[in-house]
């Protein structure tokens, strides 16, 4: 059972304000990542789901509450999605709070009291790492993002309680295996943060004695990198009760710290992270972090895992598609603004779309941060070079940046720069490939959409009141008139008028026009040969004696 709740409802254990009964009601979650659902519902909800009302749904873990966001209203439906409601934590503000080398547990209450209204959270975490933390001028939801970063574990979100927990999940003995219950998988491996050998470089420069580390994995290429930590260790612990540094005290400390975060560092990038992406029946998993045990001898596949993220379809009570790895990729920036775009603004229209803009971001993510550790900036007089090689003359992917924009060459500094970016403005590219594009005016010669797969082939056209007026996809052209009533245009009906019931009222048949009722206001000509029109007569005293039709010759 779906309910709907105010927005200031803090106990759910009512049926609430509605019981909903929506066509779509599918939650995402991810392992340290987005909880949210999508709902779709009839108009008649229009005064349920609006902005910040709580659903509270059926999910894996228990009824979970969502509060919902930004509602869109089409012709007979709404829809909206809803964040979990620790996203709340978001509008909770820490002026300015210092936590002194605690436990997370410690941490979380010392963060959860000091915001400026009185958090309605409550939180718990059994994460022994002792560590500091000043938040400054950050909201509770920045504070527990930075606590994971500097604590670790695994956040786990249960209506308001707030959890961080060292390992989460269960083996219950779920397997998936090919002829069985396997429906479809993907495996994706990413080794663009492998490193085997490694130059740790610390404070003020600081290198080790024996310069670089090597871990107990190699492979048939070298897979060297020179990684810079942040050592936060405190000079006041080494200084003598005059306040004098004992400087060698204090060097050997941060020589430690170094070697100790470079093995770490190593110990956790020295195998290639892998995603799974797996259709399945699987009627177990009860949450993220549940180990699965996989087996598809096609792929040479046998392990053991975890789900890191789930689509659950609150509805039919099941999971939809469940995402399993040791890695679960999430890249700041560029490419998390392209995926979160994307996931608000394009509805999916199947499978082959799904899979299409995965293989893209993952493409882009993984060039991306391949790029990282073998990109050089040179400054050279007039210009700023980022190239992807030293010497700058044996690079092959350049960028030039002076006074008249960026321009973008693929072979060498000295090759052509046919991509650019001038400084007024213009945008001269070769290739534009893009996920998002809003804008106030686009000209252009050709305009094509749609493929095979129907993939972006649509045209929805708003009046001011952000009401949905037409359609234009691989459907043909559908425009709808204020009472439900539409006209559409495409190849297999012709043109055709219905009504809001979807009774066809008139249409076009080869070269006949049919419709079933019909008003003309002044005049009928048939076959061009005579023409029925209004006739009204009057005598001579103005008074009306006739009012009729009259018919009469075309040719007169």
């Amino acid at each position: 059972m779906i309910k709907i709740f105010s927005s200031t409802d803090k106990v759910f254990s009512n049926n609430g304000n509605k019981i909903l009964k929506p066509t779509k009601a599918k939650v995402h979650k991810e392992d340290n990542g987005d909880y949210y659902i999508d709902i779709e519902a009839g108009i008649e909800y229009i005064d349920y789901l609006v902005q910040d009302n709580i659903v509270v749904a059926p999910t894996p873990t228990g009824e979970q509450a969502f509060r919902l966001d930004s509602p869109e209203k089409k012709k007979n439906k709404i829809s909206v999605r809803g964040w979990h409601v620790y996203y709340d934590s978001e509008n909770y503000l820490i002026a300015d709070s210092y936590v002194v080398y605690k436990n997370c547990n410690d941490a979380l209450d010392h963060l959860n009291s000091a915001t400026d209204n009185t958090s309605p959270f409550t939180t718990i975490s059994d994460v022994p790492t002792m560590a500091s933390y000043r938040c400054v001028r950050n909201s509770l939801y920045e504070a527990v993002s930075e606590v994971l970063n500097r604590w670790g574990g695994h956040l786990v979100r249960d209506n308001f309680k707030i959890e961080i927990r060292n390992q989460i999940g269960q083996d219950v003995g779920v397997t998936v295996r090919y002829k069985k219950n396997l429906k479809d998988i993907t495996c994706k491996e990413y080794w663009s943060n492998v490193v085997t050998k490694i130059l740790p470089v610390g404070k003020d420069g600081l290198l080790l004695d024996e310069l670089y580390l090597t871990s107990d994995i190699q492979y048939n290429i070298p897979y060297t990198k020179t990684i810079s930590f942040n050592q936060n260790i405190d000079e006041d612990d080494y200084k003598d009760e005059n306040g004098n540094l004992k400087e060698e005290e204090y060097q050997t400390a941060l020589i430690n710290d170094l070697k100790a975060q470079a093995n770490d560092y190593l110990n956790e990038n020295k195998y290639p992270k892998i995603n799974y992406t797996i259709k399945a029946n699987l009627e177990k998993v009860t949450d993220v972090g549940d180990i699965v045990h996989v087996f598809d001898e096609r792929l040479k596949i046998e392990l053991l895992t975890n789900v890191i993220s789930f689509d659950y379809d609150c509805i039919l009570g099941k999971y939809t598609e469940i995402e399993f790895g040791n890695f679960k990729n999430k890249l700041s920036g560029l490419v998390n603004n392209i995926t979160s775009t994307t996931e608000e603004k394009i509805e999916k229209k199947g499978q082959e779309l799904s899979v299409k803009l995965s293989e893209e971001l993952a493409l882009a993510q993984s060039q991306i941060w391949g790029a990282m550790g073998s990109s050089y900036v040179i400054y050279d007089g007039d210009k700023i070079l980022v190239v992807d090689k030293l010497p700058k003359e044996d690079a092959t992917n350049c960028i030039l940046i002076n006074g008249g924009g960026i321009a973008f060459s693929q072979n060498g500094i000295n090759g052509d720069f046919n991509s650019a970016w001038s400084i007024d403005g213009t945008l001269n590219m070769q290739n534009v490939n893009v996920i998002n594009l809003v804008a106030d005016m686009i000209k252009g010669g050709t305009l094509k959409l749609g493929s095979n797969l129907n993939e972006y082939g649509t045209i929805e056209i708003y009046d001011e009141a952000n009401t949905l007026i037409g359609i234009y996809d691989k459907n043909g052209i559908k425009m709808y008139g204020q009472d439900g009533s539409y006209v559409m245009i495409n190849n297999e009906v012709g043109f055709a008028g219905y009504d809001k019931n979807d009774n066809k009222i008139y249409w076009v048949d080869k070269d006949e026009f049919h419709m079933k009722k019909s008003v003309v206001e002044e005049e009928i000509t048939l076959c061009n040969k005579m023409r029925f029109i209004p006739i009204t007569i009057y005598d001579d005293d103005g008074n009306m004696i006739n009012d009729g039709i009259g018919l009469v010759s075309t040719s007169n």
